[in-house]
C-alpha cells in the first residue's frame, strides 16, 4: 500500500509530500547502518533503497543521507526525520491493524522461524490456519533468530519464532513485543557405540576432550555450545560445522563427532545414534513468538500467535 502525506504551512501555507515509502527506507537505513544492510532487512536491492531515499530528499530539498568512506551517515536532519519517522511509521501500521480488525486478512501473514521451529511448531500452525473457517495464507521463511528479530523489527516479516539460551540470550528492540511458545532441552548426540552412550546422562566435564559437530559460526545454538564448558576454562573443539541438525546427526551416527541437538522438530534418531541429556540440565533454550507492538492488534497476529502458544503447551505436556 501506497501512502503520502501533504504537510501544510500554517503560516505560508506551502505544501509538500512526504513519500512514506522513501521515509520507510530512511528509518532502514538508520536501524540497519546502511543502505545495503537496509536493503536486505526490506527485500530490495540497494540501488532500490537509494532511489527511494533520494527520492524523499528531493520532496524535501533537504541532504539527508551524506557519504563517509564507502558507506553513508544520516546527517543532522535526516537523524532527526528518521527518529520522528519510526513513532509515524508504527502508528500508521496500528491504525491499519485497527482498520483490519474483524476483517479477513486480504495480505499473507509473513513469518520468520528457525528451521527446527518450523518443523515442530510453524508446520502445524500452517496446517491450523489453512484449516480454519477463514483461511490464512502465510509464507515461512527459516532463518537464525539473531536474523528473523531483525526482519521483524524492520518490517520484513509480520511475525517471528525465535528462541533465547539461557547462556546466549536475545534482545528485543523496544517496538517489538515476545510472547512465550515452550521451553527446548537440547541433547548430546553420540554413536551407540561411544563410551558415554550406555549412561543416561552426561556430565559436562565428561565432554571436554570430544570433537564436536556444531552449527557455522555466528549462529545462536553454535554460541550456545561455546558457552557449554566457560565455568571449565576451555571451549569445545570443533572439527565439523554444519547448519543442518540431520547432518550433525548423521556425523554422530558415524563417530566423527558428538553434538548438541535440540528436541524441538528433531526427527527420530537413525539406528547407531543416540541422544543423552546433560545432568544439570543446563542447554535450555526458551522459544518466543515476536511482533511489533503496531501489529498487537491485527487479528492474524493475534490467531497465530495463540495458535503458537497452544501448540506449545501441547509440547510441554508431551515433554512431562
Amino acid at each position: 500500500m501506497q501512502h503520502q502525506f501533504r504537510i501544510v504551512g500554517l503560516t505560508t501555507y506551502d505544501c509538500f509530500m512526504i513519500d512514506l515509502q522513501g521515509l520507510r527506507a530512511l528509518v532502514a537505513v538508520d536501524r540497519a547502518g546502511s543502505v545495503v544492510a537496509a536493503a536486505e532487512r526490506l527485500g530490495y536491492t540497494p540501488s532500490a533503497v537509494s532511489q527511494q531515499v533520494k527520492k524523499l530528499e528531493r520532496d524535501l530539498d533537504a541532504v539527508l543521507l551524506e557519504r563517509h568512506g564507502r558507506g553513508v551517515l544520516l546527517t543532522d536532519r535526516g537523524r532527526a526525520l528518521a527518529g520522528e519517522g519510526r513513532g509515524l511509521l508504527d502508528g500508521l501500521e496500528r491504525l491499519e491493524a485497527l482498520a483490519a480488525s474483524g476483517a479477513r486478512p486480504s495480505s499473507p501473514l509473513r513469518i520468520a522461524s528457525f528451521s527446527t521451529a518450523t518443523r515442530g511448531l510453524v508446520a502445524p500452525l500452517l496446517r491450523a490456519l489453512g484449516d480454519d473457517e477463514a483461511p490464512v495464507f502465510a509464507t515461512v521463511t527459516s532463518v537464525d533468530p539473531v536474523d528473523a528479530m531483525e526482519m521483524v523489527a524492520s518490517g520484513v516479516v509480520d511475525l517471528a519464532v525465535v528462541h533465547n539460551w539461557n547462556s546466549v540470550p536475545l534482545v528485543a528492540p523496544a517496538h517489538v513485543a515476545t510472547e512465550h511458545v515452550c521451553h527446548d532441552e537440547a541433547d548430546i548426540v553420540l554413536a551407540a557405540g561411544h563410551p558415554l552412550a550406555g549412561r543416561s546422562e552426561l556430565d559436562r566435564a565428561d565432554l571436554v576432550d570430544e570433537s564436536w559437530a556444531s552449527t557455522p559460526a555466528g549462529a545462536i545454538c553454535h554460541e550456545a555450545l561455546m558457552r557449554i564448558f566457560a565455568d571449565l576454562g576451555t571451549v569445545p573443539r570443533v572439527v565439523v560445522e554444519d547448519p543442518d541438525f540431520a547432518s550433525l546427526i548423521e556425523l554422530a551416527r558415524e563417530g566423527v563427532a558428538i553434538a548438541l541437538v535440540p528436541r524441538l522438530g528433531r526427527t527420530p534418531l537413525p539406528d547407531g545414534a543416540v541422544a543423552r541429556p546433560l545432568r544439570d540440565h543446563s542447554q535450555v533454550r526458551e522459544v518466543r513468538v515476536a511482533y511489533r507492538r503496531s501489529m498487537a492488534e491485527t487479528p492474524g497476529i493475534r490467531r497465530a500467535v495463540r495458535l503458537l502458544a497452544d501448540q506449545g503447551a501441547a509440547i510441554a505436556h508431551e515433554a512431562v
